[in-house]
């Protein structure tokens, strides 16, 4: 027994030491592919914040976030995790060992939604499948090449009300100008198991609602149904939180058909693949196996138009506050990333913090303004045959004022694309950019493509809360190759 102890004492010395030599000598990580962000950096010392205690409590930080093989660490322990977890009932519903969703007595089995929305999409899909409750409430279904991530949904009947009002002051501002509103429903809705399904809200309700607030000018873009008679299509990407640019394509084939203007069928396009792509809820249900489930990121380029892209690319301080912009800069509006890239949604304009401006070959005399979150980065790229100008402004960074911008373009039609999440949230940027001066100093420009750090960013609620989930696009540390803008016959 004396020796057993003796061995017992020696083996967790070595493993204590071992521990220790990896994490006080070998290199800190300072970005986080899993999690999609820069971690946090060694702080700049001053007598002042050494005396206030903010010194030490950021070199804390920085020591706990930067730790060495941070994302191999977490792979691991999440690998443990996924071995750790209960199954409840006959429903063979799986929560995951670190969930922070409770599990549902007797008493609260029932739905969120006391009254099933009688215009609620009916999932024929997935319904019959098992799932389990991962990290955040975020709902896996399947395994496999069949899985899927799905974000829980908790808002109701009475949200995007003030959504619906912004884009009515912009139909009040731009009475000439035609505007569209384009809601677009995450894929909860139309995949989420029967099992699980009062673990999230529909939400037509929240869509309903907002359109039945639209003033009479504004033009209503309903793509829901639509997304639903595709549902069997890859329109939805498993393992990312965004819809797939198929799922764009049929939405911005809705608007044109609304808007009156011309529009090309996926014939004109090449079609171009990322293999092995594994998405952003990977890192958000720290789940493993929606890593071992990688899909494919299937993008289409238009033929046979030429196109001219230019940016004003916005530098973010650590708060995603906007402090500089470049002057306008040529680039492309595609980039190719390779197989096994988590960065593959950051194909279209290379991610969020940027005007884009996009001057086609097409000559009808409409100027389309796009206003978005990430999902609507997607749809441009669509609309190249429909318009001889498409401008992109992103919901959380823009400096200009917006009347001034409208009229110094030409604009004649505003399209708001946002997804449910967003427009459930109470508005905070349109109305403001209506009436802002701007004023951020220009700076140089060192590339076309912008990392932004936001990618952690949780959206902001009212009243009943869709589950927290990041929406701006990170690119990360990766390679990336330019797909030439000016012709699309160069692709």
């Amino acid at each position: 027994m004396k020796h057993l102890n003796i061995l017992y004492i020696v083996l967790v010395g070595l493993i204590f030491s071992a521990f220790a030599i990896v994490f006080d000598t070998f290199p800190r990580s300072t970005v986080s592919e899993l999690e999609k962000r820069e971690l946090a950096s060694f702080p700049p010392f001053s007598f002042e914040s050494l005396r206030d205690g903010s010194f030490t409590r950021d070199v804390s930080s920085w020591f706990s976030d930067s730790e060495p093989y941070r994302d191999q660490l977490m792979t691991l322990s999440m690998s443990v995790k996924d071995l750790i977890r209960v199954t409840t009932g006959d429903d063979q519903v799986t929560f995951h060992a670190s969930s922070d969703a409770p599990l549902l007595t007797e008493e609260e089995e029932e739905p969120i939604d006391t009254v099933t929305h009688p215009d609620s999409y009916e999932n024929h899909l997935t319904a019959d499948e098992n799932a389990k409750i991962a990290n955040a409430g975020i709902i896996i279904v399947g395994s496999g090449p069949n899985l899927r991530a799905l974000m829980a949904y908790g808002g109701g009947a009475n949200g995007g009300t003030n959504y619906a009002e912004a884009v009515n002051r912009y139909k009040e501002t731009f009475p000439s100008v035609n505007v569209y509103c384009m809601v677009i429903p995450m894929s909860t809705d139309f995949y989420i198991p029967d099992k699980v399904r009062p673990r999230s809200r529909s939400q037509r309700p929240t869509i309903e609602n907002v359109y039945a607030h639209l003033s009479s000018g504004v033009k209503a873009v309903d793509i829901y149904y639509i997304m639903g008679e595709h549902a069997e299509e890859p329109i939805y990407l498993r393992t990312d939180h965004h819809w797939a640019p198929l799922g764009a394509f049929y939405a911005a084939q809705e608007f044109a058909r609304v808007a009156g203007v011309p529009f090309r069928d996926l014939g004109s396009y090449e079609r171009h693949v990322v293999h092995g792509y594994v998405g952003s809820m990977y890192g958000y249900s720290k789940d493993i196996s929606v890593k071992q489930s990688p899909e494919d990121f299937v993008y289409y380029t238009p033929k046979g138009v030429d196109y001219q892209t230019t940016y004003i690319n916005y530098s973010i301080d650590s708060t995603y506050h906007v402090i500089g912009e470049s002057r306008p800069v040529k680039g492309p509006f595609f980039y190719k990333f390779r197989d096994g890239s988590g960065g593959a949604y950051c194909t279209f304009m290379g991610g969020d913090t940027k005007i884009t401006q996009v001057k086609t070959s097409t000559h009808n005399g409409r100027r389309l303004l796009i206003l978005k979150d990430s999902f609507g980065n997607a749809v441009p790229g669509y609309l190249f045959y429909s318009f001889e100008e498409v401008h992109v402004i992103d919901d959380r960074y823009f400096t200009k004022n917006m009347v001034a911008y409208v009229q110094e373009n030409q604009i004649t039609d505003i399209l708001f694309a946002n997804n449910t999440f967003n427009v459930y949230s109470v508005y905070r940027s349109f109305l403001r950019y209506l009436t802002q001066s701007g004023g951020i100093p220009h700076r140089p420009a060192e590339s076309t493509v912008v990392q932004d750090s936001a990618a952690m960013a949780p959206l902001q609620e009212n009243n009943a809360q869709p589950a927290a989930t990041p929406d701006p696009v990170s690119a990360p540390a990766d390679p990336v190759q330019e797909i030439p803008a000016q012709s699309a016959d160069s692709v």
